[in-house]
């Protein structure tokens, strides 16, 4: 069967790339580290990939704000090969500093390349936030998302709470664009902090666009690929998390969709 390639998008300050190759590399994808200059001088081209994926970090320090460079950078030299990408078919995910730089590229909600629709502000909370919380699965228009999901995710950020106007939202919620929400242990969405880690409207914790082929996500599922990286493991309640790591999930539903549309 032929493989499933991802390009695994890299720049100054990013720092969860080993962990998203590894989770790709864990569900049979084929990923790969490619500098965003190796795009820009033509070197390398979007067009030999199926999944376009965004990691974590500080892109380019975070200066400005979360993902803001890496955003222009994208819209001013790569919008005519995203959108060819994106035209032919390609999928894209973009967690935590990924996802910043897909809603500041205007990718997120909307699709609309080059207009901001929406952001990620601060935290509520003042403060950097770095811990576990819980996280549900929405039905939306995401079309490789297969499973329903409900678990234990990473957060790792400063600026992660989904903010717009409340026409923006509203078309959001209609349009069934949300994918993930951050939940309290009874799996309701919830505002409190701190189950909603930032505070979020409407608890949004991932969306996709229109298409349903672009997701983006503040929680880090890769950070959960495998049993031994949640630190309560081993306890007896948890031992379902054993069997199958939360995140894991979502690469294979994305590599596999891939496969079936090969």
């Amino acid at each position: 069967m032929e493989q499933v390639k991802v390009c695994i998008l890299q720049s100054d300050g990013t720092n969860c790339d080993n962990e998203l190759f590894y989770a790709f590399k864990k569900v049979g994808g084929s990923p790969e580290f490619v500098h965003v200059n190796e795009l820009r001088d033509k070197s390398r081209s979007l067009k030999d990939f199926d999944i376009l994926a965004l990691p974590g970090g500080f892109s380019y320090g975070d200066d400005i704000a979360s993902g803001k460079i890496l955003a222009i950078e994208l819209i001013s030299f790569l919008k005519a090969e995203i959108e060819k990408f994106k035209s032919g078919g390609g999928l894209i995910i973009g967690i935590c500093n990924g996802f910043q730089t897909l809603v500041r590229t205007g990718l997120l909600p909307f699709g609309n390349l080059g207009k901001m629709d929406a952001t990620l502000d601060n935290n509520d909370s003042g403060h950097f936030e770095c811990r576990w919380i819980d996280l549900k699965s929405e039905k939306s228009k995401c079309v490789f998302l297969k499973n329903s999901y409900k678990g234990h995710f990473a957060v790792n950020h400063g600026e992660g709470k989904f903010f717009s106007q409340p026409s923006v939202i509203k078309k959001i919620e209609d349009q069934n664009l949300v994918v993930f929400r951050y939940v309290d242990e009874s799996g309701n969405p919830t505002q409190e902090y701190p189950e909603n880690p930032n505070g979020s409207i409407n608890a949004i914790a991932g969306v996709t666009d229109p298409t349903g082929r672009i997701l983006g996500m503040m929680p880090h599922p890769e950070k959960f690929v495998d049993s031994t990286q949640y630190p309560n493991w081993r306890r007896e309640t948890l031992r379902q998390a054993q069997d199958k790591p939360h995140g894991l999930f979502i690469f294979e539903d994305m590599v596999n969709y891939v496969k079936e549309d090969k």
